[in-house]
């Protein structure tokens, strides 16, 4: 009787015998140095007619169970515990590039030079996956915090040189304010200074659109608001020949703790009452219609499934596929 074992077992001798005598070394390999860096982080899938490409901005070792609400950094630590994850966790900033044929459009900018040298390597990443940032025709943000928008600009300069800024009415109302800046606690007094970097040198160029709430962005590119996390923290959607993809932004922080307790946010939360909300409307949307998401702060591709388990719900990554 053949068994996945046995039939793997006798494939790998056959192609060990066949090859045995061209690859055993004439002497002892010399020791070689670590190579001590990843591969270029981007990963690319089709849906429809539509090609998406995930690019990592890098990750961050943050402090993720001090930084839960509605939970104690005790139950927080056992949790990432029980998913070999420790704490700090190692946490990935996501963005994503979706070629429609017509358009190449990202969603989300990265984090540029703000959070140190484990990030602000989009631009490099978009590059190592075929294309440049001069090629990019828009950029959505599922919001305006730095994460998302401090890829947007060096020195007064846009970065995506031609492409048009998108971002939800009451998300750029709000970070243009300054009365909100004026109120705002000092941390984020900060992050308005940051937008205003970002965002700017866009609006003075003529390169800067606001999209309604639930509005149309391009045309292809839906959104949601999901506002919670910010004040209009939009999920953007896109649609093509059957398929469905959701670009979730902040909907979670990490793919362990929040999954199974919707109810704790995290320190990053504007308004966190709304914010769980917004995680319970993504969740069952997502569960229910079956579509693909993509998470900014999901372990990278960050592309993957929800659905329901015995004690809430369950992240499910996207299998990976080496064609396309």
């Amino acid at each position: 009787m053949h068994t996945r074992r046995s039939i793997l077992k006798t494939a790998g001798t056959a192609v060990l015998a066949a090859g045995a005598a061209a690859t055993l070394p004439l002497s002892a390999s010399a020791k070689a140095p670590f190579a001590a860096r990843q591969a270029p982080a981007f990963y690319r899938l089709n849906l429809g007619a539509v090609e998406v490409t995930a690019l990592s901005d890098g990750t961050i070792s943050l402090p993720l169970a001090k930084l839960y609400r509605n939970t104690t950094e005790t139950e927080a630590t056992a949790a990432l515990a029980a998913a070999f994850q420790g704490n700090p966790t190692e946490t990935s900033v996501n963005a994503f590039l979706v070629n429609t044929g017509e358009k190449l459009v990202l969603i989300d900018a990265g984090t540029g030079r703000y959070l140190g040298p484990s990030l602000g390597h989009l631009v490099a990443n978009i590059e190592a996956s075929g294309y440049s940032a001069a090629d990019i025709d828009d950029v959505i943000l599922t919001h305006v915090h730095t994460d998302h928008s401090g890829g947007l600009a060096i020195e007064g300069k846009r970065v995506f040189e031609n492409a048009t800024l998108h971002v939800n009415q009451r998300e750029a109302a709000f970070w243009r304010d300054p009365a909100e800046r004026q109120k705002a606690a000092e941390a984020i007094k900060t992050q308005f200074t940051e937008a205003h970097a970002a965002l700017t040198p866009y609006i003075d160029a003529g390169r800067f659109e606001t999209f309604a709430d639930d509005g149309d962005v391009l045309p292809g590119f839906g959104s949601i608001l999901r506002a919670g996390h910010t004040a209009g923290h939009s999920a953007i959607v896109v649609e093509s020949q059957g398929s469905k993809i959701v670009f979730w932004g902040d909907i979670t922080h990490g793919d362990v703790l929040q999954f199974d307790q919707p109810d704790v946010t995290i320190e990053f939360d504007h308004d966190k009452d709304a914010a769980i909300a917004a995680r319970a409307k993504a969740f069952d949307e997502a569960v229910a219609e079956g579509y693909l998401v993509a998470g900014a702060h999901i372990a990278f591709p960050g592309i993957g499934h929800v659905r329901r388990d015995d004690s809430n719900f369950d992240w499910v990554p996207v299998n990976y596929d080496s064609t396309l």
